[in-house]
């Protein structure tokens, strides 16, 4: 691993520089207060680590150097401008000193002993405990595990590792797939702390069963001793899943690179990147990393599911089927992977496969709109849109506020001929998602048909301002400006939208018809020539017309 190269990917444009640059200069002082009162110093007092202000430094650091509690706060401080570093680390010095004035009451030594005590401090008097949900992407980070003394398993671990490093306890990470925990281990003493049960001993048996470790592979990173660089590689892990959650794609690719490049035989890293590349339209980068992660972990059902997608983008869909079989056959319960699979079917026109696939789904989950929803789409691309409707309606019955199922009865309406209903269920859709640039066409479109000009063009324009250089939305408004007599309008944007498309014959057509209302026959007659060339077909009375006024 080059230590250059992850600070390079992970730390772009100083995006994980401490913002507080005084710090190294309180930590010295700190140092020097605590040593002049008489107190031991902590077990980390000294290392270069403490006194770090970028993720840069870090990884430069040698692995013995390194403050564990230093580096995640870093992150914590570029997450949240308002986390005060410092004082999280004091906060984390003072649980230490506790633990460590306990030990010294009852003549205990900073040894397996201290572990009891660590537990009993953490997690019974504190209240440290798991999250009852890993939704949230705070609790991650290590300011926050302190603040509301809940995290999930790695920001958990990495607190009483942070504890254990100022104690002086041979602590380590340990990484399973989906699941991160603690080893204590001496080189005589050696046994597993669970964080997320009040640290409790768990054999090796547990979590190689559980969370389905790969066998046979003597460089896995799965199970072993980690270093404090290699935990903080899984932390990126984690943090680019915290990024990915709000929105932040580019934080998300830094993050999960340098996992990959920390941790290379992290399954889990390599299938996250391949997400945020597959984000991104970069199809073969996502299956490269995709097939990586599945011969690192063959038994890695999310991993498989993220091939599987790749695979989809790339048009190779019998492979992506395969893949998302072999990731049911391992979470038979992950209803997104049935949801994937029901829509290759349905790219193949194997509509029957698909309703089988989503009703295997609805069994496991019957309180599920979105797979109501895809039923629903599987019978309108079958043309039988009043079984259609019904499976929408379901949707909507679970969820009323569905876009989607809105959309698509929205889209049965039309074709039945409703177009009040179509109108009404375009403005449901519009009013819990107002920017689906797709449902404010087709509302002006069926505001056109019910020659509602003056409604029609306001949803045209709702649609510009959302995408100004779309041709179809200035070829519709020109269509509907002809519509009601206003040719100089329609002219207008018939030429805007072949300024964007130039060859685009409708526009050309009826640009030869407009300009002939406009009285400018040899502009009439130029686009009609053009749409001649384009192969449109041209009303014969108007060529007949334009002529005879050219004569």
């Amino acid at each position: 691993m080059s230590c250059n190269s992850v600070c390079e990917i992970v730390s772009k444009t100083n995006k994980f520089v401490m913002k507080r640059e005084s710090l190294p200069i309180i930590c010295v002082l700190l140092f020097i207060a605590l040593n002049s009162s008489g107190r031991e110093p902590l077990a980390n007092e000294g290392k270069s680590g403490l006194y770090v202000q970028s993720i840069q430094q870090v990884l430069q650091l040698k692995e013995q150097e390194v403050d564990l509690a230093t580096a995640v706060l870093i992150a914590s401080e570029y997450w949240n401008d308002n986390v005060p570093g410092r004082r999280y680390l004091t906060k984390l010095d003072s649980i230490a000193l506790e633990i460590r004035t306990r030990l010294q009451s009852r003549n205990l030594r900073a040894n397996e002993e201290a572990v009891a005590v660590i537990n009993k401090y953490l997690f019974g008097e504190l209240g440290f405990k798991p999250t009852k949900q890993e939704n949230d992407p705070d609790d991650l980070f290590l300011h926050s595990v302190l603040d509301r003394r809940q995290g999930q398993c790695l920001g958990l671990s990495i607190l009483y590792l942070a504890i254990g490093e100022r104690l002086g306890l041979p602590l380590y990470g340990v990484v399973v797939p989906g699941h991160f925990f603690i080893r204590y281990d001496d080189g005589w003493m050696r046994f597993n702390i669970e964080t997320t049960s009040k640290g409790g001993f768990v054999e090796n048996e547990y979590y190689i069963s559980k969370y389905n470790v790969p066998q046979c592979n003597n460089d896995s990173i799965y199970m072993i001793n980690l270093n404090k660089i290699q935990t903080l590689g899984c932390f990126f892990n984690n943090l680019g899943s915290s990024y990915y959650k709000v929105g932040d794609r580019e934080l998300a690719l830094a993050a999960y690179k340098g996992a990959v490049q920390i941790n290379p035989l992290l399954a889990e890293a390599r299938a996250n990147l391949a997400n945020v590349y597959l984000d991104m339209g970069q199809t073969e980068r996502a299956i490269t990393e995709c097939e990586t992660a599945v011969n690192i972990n063959p038994g890695n059902a999310n991993a498989r599911n993220s091939l599987g997608n790749a695979y989809t983008a790339q048009g190779s869909l019998d492979k992506a089927i395969s893949q998302y079989h072999q990731s049911l056959e391992l979470s038979p319960s992950s209803i997104y992977v049935y949801e994937n699979l029901a829509i290759v079917y349905c790219k193949q026109r194997e509509f029957d496969h698909a309703r089988s696939v989503l009703n295997q789904a609805i069994v496991l989950d019957p309180k599920n709109a979105a797979l109501y929803n895809q039923l629903g789409n599987i019978d309108r691309q079958m043309n039988d849109y009043k079984k259609a409707i019904r499976k929408y309606r379901k949707a909507l019955e679970i969820k009323n506020d569905l876009a989607d199922a809105n959309f698509g009865l929205a889209l049965c309406y039309h074709k039945l001929g409703l177009i009040d209903y179509e109108i009404r269920a375009y403005k449901r859709v519009l009013a819990v998602e107002p920017d689906m640039i797709a449902a404010l066409i087709n509302l002006g479109a069926a505001y056109a048909y019910k020659q509602n000009y003056v409604a029609a063009v306001t949803e045209f324009k709702k649609a510009l301002q959302l995408k100004p250089h779309d041709p179809a939305i200035h070829y519709n408004l020109g269509v509907t400006y002809s519509n009601k007599t206003d040719y100089e309008q329609s002219a207008a944007e018939y030429l805007k939208a072949i300024e964007i498309e130039p060859e685009m014959a409708e526009a050309h057509r009826n640009l030869g018809f407009v300009f002939y209302k406009l009285n400018e026959y040899n502009l009439a007659w130029k686009h009609i020539k053009i749409a001649h060339r384009l192969g449109v077909n041209i009303d014969e009375g108007l060529i007949s017309a334009v002529k005879h006024k050219l004569k």
